[in-house]
């Protein structure tokens, strides 16, 4: 029999709007009735967004929508919404302009992330204005950090945390981190430029240097001074950062000045060490994502060790310290460990976790750490000189260890509140001032 063809049915057409729908905090609800009402029309989302700051909340959609007579499903919604106590929006966006922001998501990315303890407006006002200068658009904004009671005294126990997702093809990446590197030295601020890829998201190994990053102190300055020679081993040390010495050398000198010390004394020493504010915070909440933790230290693995077992750490490189009669003998055994040898421990304990350099965190203080920070994905300068934050490209400043946690994107609400451990005396970083 014959057949006759069936008519295809007129293509549809379809327009595309910008919906936005404000008012007071959300409604339980909200999206589902959106959704049902606006899939009775046919309606595709093309992209969706919801920010609620201080009970007041700010909803965005892109919709495209059949063209019917009338267009209903706005109608719809304006209803529901007035009914609701809402407000609405629509903007019409032509098929150019939207494909023009479709083409957009192949820009670089990068994120900004802004660290201080109290944020004032001029802080924003800096950070943002270089981001604009460096033709960079702000996507979005998040807090991380956690709602603050502007009740308590203490500034040292607040933090502020945001983080920008920047578009564009910036001028010069190092020049831009270059000016934000010399707002942390007029301002208690602290700001970090990561390329926002895959890696950034998924670090696996921290490596800390120990003295004066994961503790509050010099240990072999504490040693000199329970010996009598803290004068002497200034010297050494500053003879060293003349240039006069190099770091093995000026090592060997200090150590033979402590010859004869007994053990006990290192023993309280390492009953006493003081932590770094967030370092117990920050190694639980990595230790439970995951992570490999290490010290690479050119202190000594007697404090070190001490360390490892109370909080977890899984590698030790430090120079290990010589004994004889229960005395320091004044030598080390082994080779000792500068700057060049913590970057091959880096690279080391890497290829035996399997990761990338760019899955590695190493945070550290001092010019024997610049090998490493340079080396690792992420190398954070802790409270460290302007020079080696310079040659790191991230620095932290402002707040305590935990404020690496910020650096990856996780926030507060997020973390794992552990419970303190009384036998790590921790104590607070100090606050900045702000330079005029």
């Amino acid at each position: 029999p014959d057949y006759e063809p069936k008519m295809s049915k007129p293509a549809i057409r379809r327009e595309i709007f910008l919906l936005t729908v404000k008012g007071e905090r959300s409604r339980p609800g909200l999206t589902a009735a959106l959704a049902e009402t606006m899939g009775k029309h046919d309606v595709t989302i093309l992209d969706i967004g919801q920010a609620e700051i201080h009970d007041m909340l700010s909803l965005g959609m892109l919709i495209e929508a059949p063209a019917e007579p009338g267009l209903n499903v706005l109608k719809e919604i304006v209803f529901m919404a007035h009914h609701l106590g809402l407000t609405v929006n629509f903007t019409p966006i032509s098929s150019p302009d939207y494909e023009r922001w479709v083409f957009e998501q192949a820009k670089p990315r990068f994120t900004v992330t802004l660290l201080t303890r109290r944020l004032f407006a001029h802080y924003l006002a800096i950070v943002t204005k270089i981001i604009f200068d460096n033709n960079l658009n702000i996507d979005m904004i998040t807090r991380l950090s956690g709602r603050q009671s502007l009740k308590s005294p203490d500034v040292r126990s607040r933090r502020s945390a945001l983080q920008f997702e920047v578009s564009g093809k910036p001028r010069n990446v190092d020049q831009m981190r270059e000016e934000l590197f010399k707002v942390s030295l007029t301002q208690p601020v602290d700001v970090a430029v990561q390329e926002d890829d895959l890696f950034r998201r998924n670090r696996r190994l921290i490596l800390f240097d120990m003295d004066s990053t994961l503790i509050q102190c010099e240990v072999i300055d504490e040693l000199a001074k329970r010996a009598g020679v803290g004068k002497q081993v200034a010297e050494i040390t500053e003879s060293a950062m003349r240039g006069e010495l190099d770091f093995k050398e000026s090592f060997r000198r200090r150590m033979r000045l402590l010859k004869g010390m007994p053990e006990s004394v290192l023993t309280d020493i390492a009953d006493n060490l003081p932590i770094t504010e967030g370092a117990p915070r920050l190694i639980s909440n990595l230790k439970r994502l995951g992570y490999k933790v290490g010290i690479l230290s050119g202190g000594f693995t007697y404090f070190a060790e001490r360390l490892q077992k109370e909080m977890g750490i899984d590698y030790v490189h430090a120079n290990q310290l010589d004994f004889k009669d229960g005395q320091l003998t004044g030598e080390v055994v082994g080779e000792i460990v500068d700057g060049n040898r913590k970057a091959e421990l880096l690279q080391q304990i890497a290829k035996k976790e399997g990761l990338s350099l760019k899955q590695v965190i190493a945070v550290g203080d001092g010019a024997n750490d610049i090998p490493m920070l340079k080396l690792a994905g992420l190398g954070v300068a802790f409270h460290a000189k302007p020079k080696v934050k310079e040659q790191a490209k991230v620095g932290i400043s402002t707040l305590g260890l935990d404020g690496i946690l910020y650096l990856l994107g996780v926030r507060d609400r997020e973390v794992l509140q552990e419970t303190r451990n009384e036998r790590l005396k921790e104590v607070m970083m100090p606050v900045p001032p702000a330079k005029l």
